[in-house]
């Protein structure tokens, strides 16, 4: 039997009667996509170009129809199927912390820290796996990670498939309401691209494109 695969990587934290901050991780916190660094970095150079020569029909796809889910499920599927989960996340923490200095905005790791100051639930609500942003949150002291859910099958290997949609529009605000509750209510929310618009629209304060900053 397949399973979700993240929910053993990271522990949410409880709410209680916290405001609740949600933040977008790849180009919000961090100063681009994360999971394509990641899979580069893990393949190596040669791994990645004969990767994305085997890629050429779904990026071909890709162009006709735009759809960030699918040609994500392709990558998956090109660069992680039958990856053992605990390989991934060893590696993701490997890679976690070799670019963490070069990696994170620091204008909005200080709004991350304002908001932690201030006693918030700080939410990372991502399209990437969860599995590989959790070494980031677990380093930011994240009291809550939402993402894309990989699968892994009954020996605990990566399928290619997700579990769920990809994590990005509408499907962060239904995450959100899944993990707080229909009357849920954002605080604020961090955002840098289409896909976090409804996420934004919802929150008090909303922060878009608003940290620039480089390490």
């Amino acid at each position: 039997m397949a399973d979700m695969g993240a929910a053993q990587s990271f522990r949410q934290s409880p709410v209680g009667d916290r405001q609740i901050v949600a933040f977008d991780f790849d180009g919000t916190l961090t100063i681009r996509d994360s999971f394509t660094a990641f899979l580069r970095w893990r393949a190596g150079a040669a791994g990645w170009a004969i990767g994305l020569a085997r890629m050429a029909p779904a990026l071909a796809t890709y162009i006709g129809d735009r759809d960030r889910g699918r040609i994500k499920a392709a990558s998956v599927r090109e660069f992680l199927h039958g990856v053992e989960r605990a390989a991934l996340e060893a590696e993701a923490e490997r890679y976690a912390d070799q670019v963490w200095d070069r990696f994170m905005r620091p204008d909005a790791l200080a709004c991350w820290k304002a908001w932690g100051e201030k006693g918030a639930h700080r939410v990372i609500v991502t399209a990437s796996p969860e599995t590989t942003v959790a070494p980031f949150a677990r380093r930011l002291g994240a009291e809550g990670l939402l993402g894309t859910q990989l699968v892994f099958d009954a020996q605990d290997r990566v399928t290619g498939a997700f579990a769920g949609e990809n994590c990005r529009g509408e499907e962060k605000v239904r995450r959100l309401r899944a993990a707080y509750g229909d009357d849920m209510s954002l605080a604020a929310a961090y955002g840098d691209t289409s896909g976090d618009t409804e996420m934004i629209a919802i929150a008090a304060e909303k922060g878009f494109r608003i940290f620039t900053a480089r390490p």
